[in-house]
């Protein structure tokens, strides 16, 4: 797009107006107006053009000008013509454009000439002028234009963005330009959504910029602004303005949360990503994706969900914080899952925040962490007696049955300081494996020892293991230690005696049993009295066994400690401030040890040979309740080490009684004190440590109780470590937090396990604080640090919409769901319980009421509402929780405010009535039925049905008949206002109309109903099966002479229809639709419907017997039907599997089928609901005999008939006579008729040879015997001859006697031929009363055979408007005429036909008009037909037959005959002679007529038997004959008609027989009667009157019709006849005979004469009576003709039978016009 600016406007700047001048193109200065750019501007005024010989440019343009100057330019002309040019110049008009140049100009061929042209402006505006130049051919203009300055800038005229994201952006670039030769700037203005940069801006002459248009869309719509750009110069007052189309379109951003590994797997509706267990210090990582289905690309920020988030830290990582996602693209992040706390679930939300969605997505995280599971073998290991200096050694497996690295410790010192060492006393046990550690007991005083040995597992509870030996010396064997000794000594324990009670207890004890004693210490904490005991944990057993404060057996915590020892820990050489530990620089420190029972007891310390520390005294006897001291020393054996011990003593009762010491044994005790020490000068540099502490923080549970953690010390360097730790930072600490152990030596590879003992309290810092550990005695180097936290953590459990939830109107008695969720944002697995008011309970309730929270989970609860009453309910029902790790004693409370309100409500249909398509019997139909909730609140709703079948004809029980009308949902719930779409279906079980009332009752929470069925709608619906009936038949080849109704009964088309029309079998179900499943070459049915289509019968090599039939479907679904012949059927096996063993039958249909004897065309179709299909059946005569076939008509879901194909094929020469019925029924006839009328019997000669028949009369004459002698049955025609292909009718007088059914067989024989026996039967009933016709039909078959033709049949041309015309009940000698219509439906051929008429009984009694005719394309001709009864009351079925054949097969028919003609002519009249030697005067002679042409040929001679030696002669001469014969052209065939078949039936009564019955109709006859007069038949003598259609009457009837119309034409005979209806009557008629007397007058006999028997009138001097007649003829004839011309009309269209008729209304006549009418008429009288 290009933008220009204005120029001034010249009515106020007084500039000078210039007139324009004749001959000039110029426009007025002040007319402003846009002008296109510069480059074309330039373009044009550059390219140069052709005119007359004379090159030139079109115009001259001046584009930068300034006031004030000249500016000139040059125009060249160029003579391209080949001839001196002479130019007359025309200068400018205007002063404004100046040249130097003469006024004529001659140019030579091929020579150019310059002129030029200076433009001088003087103001500021458009200047436009123009130059010619003058020759003989003609002239040329050149303007000469010069424009003022304008600003110009090239802008697109739209610009489309891409497509965005709401709340994103994007963006596009278009280019400015300035097209004009000035300097200009811009300024853009837009809104939003929409920012263009750089919005302003100069721009050079001819300079280009990009401007960028942001895009920011707030909603998602099709955004669209005009963008308007002003530029000009900035001294400029006005500026101009460009404006430019934006359009965008912003659609919501839409992302999706996935996990590959389990697409379909949500908790709640949420993503969920389970890493299941996964150990300690290890990671597990696993991937999700996060998918773009929107057509928008989306920027997204993935991040935790606020609160909950752990000291610790995440447990989870993402490496996914934020990004873009192309449309239809996905993001993959991963997930980092490393847990560090055991036996902790821990779950994280990360949530999916996209700029400008609608929604967000949150991802679920959560996995568990799961510790080492160690196990050991055995928890007692007994040594047995060991002699002094000698080593027991046992084995015990540590298992591990965790998928977790097992990191374990031995609290035993293991160098040689204890009588009982394992190995290795640490290490690390794989997972799902086991060790086997090496228990060995090496003693060294001969006494009894036990100690319980704590094996202490990282991030798990400790181990413990019972290790007990003996030792026996020479001098002293002390009494072997058992571990039943062990279980003893619990047993009493448990039952808290005293140590003084105990004794004398195990003194009074008889011995132990055998089965006691094998009681072990699997289970340390089980005991008889639970509720007398308080069980220590194995943490706490470890715990307090190490600092020495109970025994390590007592499973109480309140009791005394049998021996205890201070200090615990000796530290040599070290320099602490901690008063935990003994430090000295000092070579020896003392310990002192504690007796706190009330027996003496001996004190043995273990002596460890090479031992760095030693004690002293080695052993001595403590008294009751009494201490004390030992002496440590320390003495190094090498300098500039680190050691360490555990140096252990054992205390046993010392016994004086020998006794007690054989019957009881009380195991000794084991103390323990821990030394380290080095032995480094002062000022010597220590070793410097090489180890690592994991974790290096230490998180407690944030709950006020004792708690335990462990941590893990490893060294990792080549040298010996030593640990102190210190607390001299923070004393306070000391009394918080405990550490076991505190000091120790770890060798190089070796580890320390830590254990952690503290409360947490509110008081602690969050952050929490540092323990330092002193490592290998250096007090200025770095320590390691552990930092613990142990806070008291207040619990915190968020609710859903701050303590609210509101519940929809629900209706009374049902149930409302809504969905609410807690989170626990504390750090501890939380357990919670609901508590709801007893009273409200049945109103709300929630799943699950009870549960336990991880730390930081979301937990989705169901709550229902169940209101009792239509009012508004508020319920407070109250959220108790508690930590999961305490026993519940401090609870804390929320509650959460619940409103609802109950309300009533109900349900309706949007249509009362629902009518649903007929659907087929078998099939289903689904459809809607709209439930409409209008009430304010959910309805729970249940569905009920009624059906009822509303045919009367079908009798069903409502509790055997399963009901059609299936509902997909019975039970539901329609939201309020809204509208619920149910599913149905329709299953008819039969055919029939179904009506079903849907009721509902509403129901309550627990599913009862609690309200009576309510009406919804009524829904109606029809079951049907696929129908097929036969509408039109039509016979062709051998059949085309039948008629439609002989073809009807042939084929029983009536019962087809019957059947077809009829409901289906569940047999005929079987196979709905047509498949192989015989085994048989027969067809298999599963019908009992079969009927016989019998094709009649024709001689060998005759024309095929056609005939079609019209199928139409009568029903409203479509038809699938087949016509299955056996091979459709039969199931094709194996050959192994076939028999080969045919029935007659089968073989009978085997020869049938492989030649093709029976075919139909098309065998199977498709027919929509009212459409109609042609079908052809073929029989091909050629095989001689009775051929039969069975065909099955298959419709798809319908019915199953069985066609039994039959056909009958004659052999030349042979007379027969086929009875295509050997049954017939005569019309019923009343007893005592005295004239019967006649009745024929048709039969048909099917041979090719003329048959002759005779009736067998005998079985008449004896039923005339056996009646009495009443001739009841008498054949008029009992012998005669039929044609070959002719019919004949056999006519008979069927006289009952008696009101009854007659039978009889009458026999037809047939010369040289076989005899038929034919079954006659007829029906005698009472005289009928009056105006009825056959009254009684006993047996009478009445055919429904089609009387008009609604369809051709493809390839018929023409067709009649009606098939059948009956004339009902008619008087003899009587004469009716009916109208048809003959029309030709062919659009390009043209038909003539011609009509063939049958007589009866000799008689003519059927006329048509015309017999022949030419119908051409699309023509209708109307034809008459008339009927003349004869004298004998008869009953008439003739059938007229019309040829039709098409025009353009006659002519070729014709052209062939005459070729054939011409052919046979040249045969008789000329030859060619073949001679070459004859001579031209022979050839000449020969030209004359020679007396041997008028001769012909002797035929060839044949042979004789007895002649063999001319054999072969005789066939070379057949051969060459047969040669000759080929040689001649043949006959040609007669095109094949198209026959059409009109029946006419009627049936004639005497003429008192027709007055009796129908006396009403005898009065419309009585003028016909009169007039009509019979054809002479062959018994009767007479004068005929002339013919009805004689060339004089003709003639008359044309004269007299021409004359009718002239005067109707005639003008003046219309105002004249105005003029008579003036004048008065001026005559009167003459009286007359009166002709309308009653029947029974005397008048009627005398003027219709004498009526005989026969029921026919003698008429007298008929000539007069004619005579007398003939202007009632012609006036009937005149009529005619008027009525078949409107009928012709009414057809051709010119004429609308059905129009609403006009009514002329006559001026009103005034007194003036009466008067001057009168004056008139006296005028002219």
């Amino acid at each position: 797009m290009l933008a220009e600016a204005r120029g001034p406007d010249l009515q106020g700047s007084g500039a000078p107006r210039h007139p324009p001048t004749a001959g000039e193109d110029t426009k007025d200065p002040r007319n402003h107006h846009r002008q296109q750019g510069g480059e074309r501007q330039r373009r044009i005024s550059s390219r140069r053009i052709g005119f007359l010989g004379l090159e030139t440019r079109p115009e001259l343009l001046w584009e930068d000008w300034d006031l004030g100057k000249d500016f000139t330019k040059t125009l060249v002309l160029k003579n391209t013509h080949n001839k001196i040019q002479r130019l007359h110049l025309r200068p400018p008009e205007s002063k404004f454009f100046t040249i130097l140049c003469p006024q004529i100009i001659f140019l030579s061929p091929g020579m150019s000439f310059s002129i030029l042209i200076t433009f001088r402006p003087l103001q500021r505006y458009d200047y436009e002028d123009s130059i010619g130049f003058q020759s003989k051919e003609g002239s040329v203009v050149v303007r000469l234009r010069a424009p003022i300055p304008r600003l110009a800038l090239e802008v697109p005229d739209s610009v489309l963005l891409p497509l965005c994201a709401v709340q994103h952006s994007s963006h596009i670039t278009f280019p400015l330009k300035n097209a004009s030769k000035l300097q200009t700037s811009f300024q853009w203005a837009c809104g939003a959504p929409f920012q263009l940069s750089p919005d302003h801006g100069l721009l050079k002459p001819g300079q280009e910029c990009h401007i960028t248009v942001v895009f920011r869309p707030q909603e998602a719509l099709v955004h669209r602004q005009q963008a308007s750009c002003r530029f000009g110069e900035e001294e400029d007052k006005e500026e101009s303005c460009c404006t430019v189309l934006l359009q965008g379109l912003a659609k919501y951003p839409y992302l999706q949360l996935r996990n590959p590994a389990a697409k379909e797997e949500k908790e709640q509706g949420a993503p969920v990503v389970h890493f299941g267990s996964v150990a300690i210090g290890q990671s597990l990582q696993k991937h999700f994706d996060i998918f773009n289905p929107s057509a928008v690309t989306s920027s997204f920020s993935l991040s935790r969900l606020p609160g909950g988030v752990p000291l610790l830290g995440s447990e989870f990582i993402c490496d996914v914080t934020g990004g873009e996602v192309a449309p239809g693209g996905s993001l993959r992040a991963t997930v980092t899952f490393s847990p560090a706390v055991v036996d902790t679930v821990s779950v994280e939300y990360l949530s999916l925040k996209c700029r400008g969605a609608l929604n967000e997505d949150q991802l679920k995280l959560t996995g568990s962490c799961i510790g080492p599971k160690l196990s050991l073998s055995t928890s007692v290991l007994d040594f047995g007696c060991v002699e002094d200096g000698e080593a027991g050694i046992q084995t015990v497996e540590l298992v591990n049955s965790s998928p977790v690295e097992a990191v374990y410790q031995w609290d035993l010192d293991c160098s040689g300081n204890s009588v009982f060492s394992i190995q290795p006393a640490s290490g690390t046990v794989q997972p799902h494996s086991q060790t086997t550690l090496t228990a060995v007991y090496r003693p060294t005083q001969p006494i009894a020892h036990h100690r319980r040995v704590a094996c202490v597992i990282l991030h798990r509870d400790p181990l413990f293991l019972d290790l007990i030996g003996t030792c026996h010396s020479e001098l002293q064997k002390p009494a072997i230690l058992k571990p039943e000794h062990l279980v003893l000594y619990k047993f009493h324990w448990y039952r808290r005696q005293s140590p003084t009670d105990t004794l004398c207890a195990m003194e009074q004890e008889p011995s132990v049993d055998q089965q006691d004693q094998h009681c072990t210490l699997e289970e340390p904490n089980q005991r008889p009295d639970s509720s007398a005991v308080v069980l220590k944990t194995p943490m706490e057993e470890f715990y307090q066994s190490c600092l020495g404060c109970i025994d390590p057996l007592s499973s109480s915590s309140s009791s005394s400690p049998h021996v205890s020892v201070s200090p615990r820990e000796l530290l040599f050489n070290h320099k602490m401030s901690s008063s935990f530990l003994s430090t000295s620089s000092a070579t020896s420190q003392s310990v002192s040890i504690t007796n706190y029972t009330r027996g003496k007891l001996s004190l043995v310390w273990t002596d460890a040979q090479d031992s760095q520390f030693t004690v002293s005294p080695s052993s001595c006897d403590l008294a009751p309740l009494k201490s004390t001291s030992f002496r440590v020393t320390y003495d190094p054996k090498q300098l500039n080490a680190f050691h360490g011990a555990q140096l252990e003593c054992f205390a046993f009762y010392k016994m004086d009684d020998h006794h007690i010491g054989e019957r009881v044994l009380c195991p000794p005790w084991c103390v323990t004190v821990r030394v380290i020490g080095h032995s480094f000068h002062p000022g010597k540099e220590h070793f410097i440590p090489c180890c690592s502490l994991k974790p290096p923080q230490v998180v407690f549970p944030g709950i006020s109780a004792v708690s335990y953690q462990t941590a893990l010390l490893q060294n990792c360097g080549e040298l010996p470590l030593t640990f102190c730790l210190d607390l001299s930072s923070n004393p306070a600490l000391a009394e918080s937090v405990s550490v076991v152990p505190h000091c120790g030596l770890i060798q190089p590879g070796l580890h320390q396990i830590f254990t952690l003992r503290t409360t947490p309290t509110r008081e602690s810092p969050k952050q929490g604080f540092c323990l330092q550990l002193q490592l290998n005695a250096a007090q200025h180097r770095p320590t390691k640090e552990l930092t613990v936290v142990s806070v008291v953590e207040k619990l915190c459990v968020s609710l859903e919409g701050d303590g609210s939830l509101y519940f929809q109107p629900t209706a009374v008695g049902s149930r409302t769901q809504r969905s609410h969720h807690i989170r626990n944002l504390s750090r501890l697995p939380l357990r919670f319980q609901w508590s709801i008011q007893e009273q409200n309970q049945e109103l709300i309730s929630v799943e699950p009421d009870s549960g336990e929270l991880h730390p930081n989970e979301i937990l989705i609860q169901t709550w229902s509402f169940s209101p009792l009453a239509k009012k508004t309910y508020t319920l407070k029902p109250i959220l108790t929780f508690w930590p999961s790790r305490t026993d519940g004693a401090n609870k804390s409370l929320l509650t959460l405010t619940v409103e609802g309100m109950g309300s009533k409500g109900s349900i309706e249909a949007e249509k009362a009535v629902l009518d649903v398509e007929e659907t087929l019997v078998g099939n289903y139909r689904s459809f809607e039925i709209p439930l409409v909730n209008n009430s304010p609140c959910s309805v729970s709703f249940q569905l009920s049905v009624q059906q009822t079948l509303q045919d009367e004809e079908l009798v069903s029980d409502p509790e055997t008949e399963p009901c059609a009308l299936q509902l997909d949902c019975e039970r539901g719930i329609i939201a309020s206002r809204c509208t619920m779409l149910l599913q149905s279906t329709f299953r008819p079980h039969r055919r029939g109309q179904y009506l079903w009332k849907i009721s509902y009752q509403t129901t309550e929470a627990s599913g009862l109903v609690s309200t009576r069925p309510k009406a919804v709608c009524e829904v109606r619906a029809k079951g049907v099966f696929p129908t097929l009936q036969v509408t039109d038949v039509c016979g062709g080849g051998s059949l085309g002479t039948l008629s439609k109704m002989h073809l009807w009964k042939l084929f029983s088309l009536d019962s087809l229809n019957m059947h077809l029309l009829s409901n289906t079998s569940s047999a005929e179900l079987i196979y709905r639709t047509p498949t192989k499943h015989s085994l048989r070459s027969g067809p298999s049915t599963f019908t009992k419907a079969m009927f016989d289509f019998n094709f009649s019968a024709a001689p060998i090599s005759s024309e095929p017997s056609t005939f079609r039939l019209m199928f139409h479907n009568p029903g409203s679904v479509p038809v699938d039907w087949a016509f299955l012949f056996p091979e459709d059927q039969q199931i094709e096996l194996d050959y192994w599997a076939e028999t080969g063993v045919f029935s007659s039958t089968e073989l009978s249909q085997m020869k049938v089928q492989n030649n093709r004897l029976f075919s139909i065309s098309p065998r199977s179709a498709t027919l929509q609901p009212g459409q109609q299909r042609a079908v052809l059946f073929s029989y091909s005569h050629d095989l001689v005999g009775t051929n039969r076939f069975a065909v099955v008509l298959k419709l798809c879901n319908g019915r199953e008939i069985l066609l039994n194909l039959q056909g009958v094929t004659v052999e030349r020469d042979r007379p027969y006579l086929h009875f295509a019925f050997k049954r017939h029924v005569f019309t019923s006839m009343t007893i005592g008729d005295c004239s019967p009328p006649r009745q024929g019997y048709v039969i048909y000669n099917a041979g090719s040879v003329p048959v002759h028949y005779e009736v067998d009369t005998a079985v008449l004459s004896q039923l005339q015997i056996d009646n009495f002698n009443h001739p009841v049955l008498r054949c008029l025609s009992p012998e005669g001859e039929v044609p070959a292909g002719k019919t004949a009718v056999l006519e008979w007088i069927f006289s009952p006697l008696e009101a009854k059914m007659y039978h009889m067989d009458v026999p037809i024989h047939i010369q040289d031929g076989d005899s038929t026996l034919v079954r006659f039967e007829g029906c005698g009933f009472d005289t009928p009363t009056l105006g009825s016709s056959n009254t009684l039909n006993c047996s009478d078959t009445k055919e429904s055979a089609p009387c008009v033709q609604r369809l051709p049949f493809p390839g018929q041309l023409v067709f009649l408007s009606a098939d059948s015309v009956s004339l009902g009940d008619v008087p003899v000698c009587s004469q009716a005429s009916r109208t048809l219509f003959l029309t030709n439906v062919s659009r390009t051929d043209t038909v003539h036909y011609t009509w063939d008429l049958p007589q009866q009984g000799n008689q003519q009694v059927l006329q048509i008009r015309p017999e022949r005719g030419i119908l051409s394309p699309g023509e209708v001709n109307l034809c008459v037909v008339t009927f003349i009864s004869t004298k004998f009351p008869t009953v008439y079925q003739p059938d007229l037959i019309c040829q039709a054949f098409q025009e353009v097969a006659l002519t070729r028919y014709q052209k062939d005959l005459q070729h054939l003609e011409e052919e046979r002519r040249k045969e008789r009249d000329e030859f060619t002679i073949t001679d070459q030697k004859l001579s031209e005067p022979v050839a000449a002679s020969l030209r004359k007529e020679s007396p041997f042409r008028k001769y012909k040929t002797l035929p060839p001679i044949c042979a004789s038997r007895g002649c063999e030696t001319a054999g072969a002669m005789c066939s070379r001469v057949e051969r060459r004959a047969q040669q000759e014969m080929a040689k001649i052209p043949r006959q040609p065939e007669p095109p094949q008609p198209v026959l059409l078949h009109l029946e006419v039936t009627a049936h004639s009564h005497g003429l008192l027989e027709y007055n009796t019955r129908f006396p009403d109709q005898l009065n419309k006859l009585h003028r016909c009667l009169q007039s009509v007069e019979p054809q002479k038949p062959e018994s009767t003598s007479g004068t005929l009157p002339p013919p009805s259609h004689s060339p004089e009457k003709d003639t008359f009837v044309h004269i007299l019709t021409t004359l009718l119309w002239n005067i109707v034409d005639d003008s003046a005979f219309a105002q004249s006849l105005f003029t008579v209806a003036c004048k008065p009557v001026d005559y009167q008629p003459t009286e007359t005979t009166p002709s309308h007397c009653p029947p029974s007058s005397p008048c009627l006999n005398e003027q219709r004469g004498t009526v005989d028997r026969a029921g026919t009138t003698l008429l007298g001097t008929r000539d007069k009576q004619h005579t007398e007649r003939a202007p009632v003829d012609v006036s009937r004839d005149v009529l005619l003709n008027t009525f078949q011309n409107m009928m012709m009309e009414a057809v051709r269209g010119e004429l609308g039978l059905t129009e609403h008729p006009r009514s002329v209304i006559s001026p009103p006549v005034s007194t003036r016009t009466g008067r001057t009418s009168r004056a008139t008429f006296e005028e002219n009288s």
